[in-house]
């Protein structure tokens, strides 16, 4: 499709959601080398240094946060996972949180060092919670958007059941056609600025998906394990060896201000999660954001602003 402009869209954003575009945002795209010929990209939002910094879902990108950020008029920075929108592809396809985490410290390093909250939904969230163990000065407050290490394929099928579609679409119109099936509660207008920031034309003009959908290997009985290690980014019903406990031990060792938000549409976090994130993090919050899927900043955006804003403002 030409003519794509991936800002030029943001003024269908704010009158989707009645918001201000006075003064219009001040966005820019940016590129940070992360080491081993990889870089990683990121959204700029404001001229300032960024207070909060967003990390994406898998098979998203920086984009899932515009409304948010739009909403929340805060100088902010919204990174690309690896293997994601803008940032490079691994060549070893590992995109686990482990390594996620390496790449995002070195960003986050450079983009914004003093960030006052690092927000983090579902593989962004995971990948969080290694960065707060592993680079504590980098995190000063943690959220976590629907999701924690108790994830599973069972959780998060219906996830998968979109993710592991067709891989190339014939037409915008195919790919879009798909991703309204599997959101029925998202509007038309918000899962199409989705796909356009999401997907891109082929020469052939077929349409694929932008991130990394090659896998790191093969499950035994010849199922394809996960790229990215978690059901969140599965392509089949084969729940990857994963050691899920050694993400429990990072979320233990976190020593920021935690907060977990749970979609109540979603499955994704159920309450033995949240009694293990509490028996880990005692003083850890937990708010459920009604009418939320596990996509709280596509379904209900402005609600989670106004829980980010007041973490920002005390």
């Amino acid at each position: 499709m030409s003519g794509y402009d991936e800002f030029g869209l943001l003024a269908e954003n704010a009158r989707e959601y009645d918001l201000s575009l006075d003064p219009p945002p001040r966005l820019a795209r940016t590129a940070v080398d992360v080491g081993g010929g990889q870089s990683v990209s990121a959204i700029t939002w404001g001229d300032a240094p960024p207070e909060v910094a967003f990390l994406h879902g898998g098979a998203q990108n920086a984009h899932t946060w515009d409304t948010v950020c739009l909403a929340l008029r805060r100088p902010a920075v919204c990174l690309d996972l690896p293997g994601h929108g803008h940032s490079d592809w691994r060549d070893d396809r590992d995109y686990g949180p482990d390594h996620n985490a390496e790449a995002m410290a070195v960003a986050l390093r450079a983009l914004a060092p003093g960030a006052r909250l690092l927000v983090g939904m579902s593989l962004g969230g995971l990948t969080s919670c290694v960065l707060a163990s592993r680079w504590p000065e980098l995190v000063r407050e943690l959220v976590l958007v629907d999701v924690t290490p108790g994830v599973n394929a069972h959780k998060a099928r219906a996830i998968a059941a979109f993710v592991r579609g067709p891989e190339y679409f014939e037409s915008f119109d195919a790919i879009l056609a798909r991703t309204v099936e599997h959101n029925p509660g998202r509007s038309r207008s918000s899962l199409r600025r989705g796909v356009l920031h999401n997907a891109r034309e082929l020469p052939d003009g077929r349409w694929s998906w932008r991130y990394d959908r090659r896998f790191a290997g093969r499950a035994p009985d010849g199922a394809a394990s996960t790229a990215d290690g978690t059901a969140l980014h599965a392509a089949t019903e084969y729940e990857a060896r994963v050691d899920f406990e050694s993400l429990w031990e990072h979320v233990s060792r976190v020593r920021a201000p935690l907060t977990l938000l749970r979609g109540s549409e979603s499955p994704v976090v159920d309450d033995e999660d949240v009694a293990e994130l509490l028996r880990r993090q005692p003083a850890a919050r937990v708010e459920v954001i009604d009418g939320a899927g596990h996509s709280i900043q596509g379904d209900r955006p402005l609600e989670l602003v106004a829980i980010l804003d007041g973490i920002l403002s005390r």
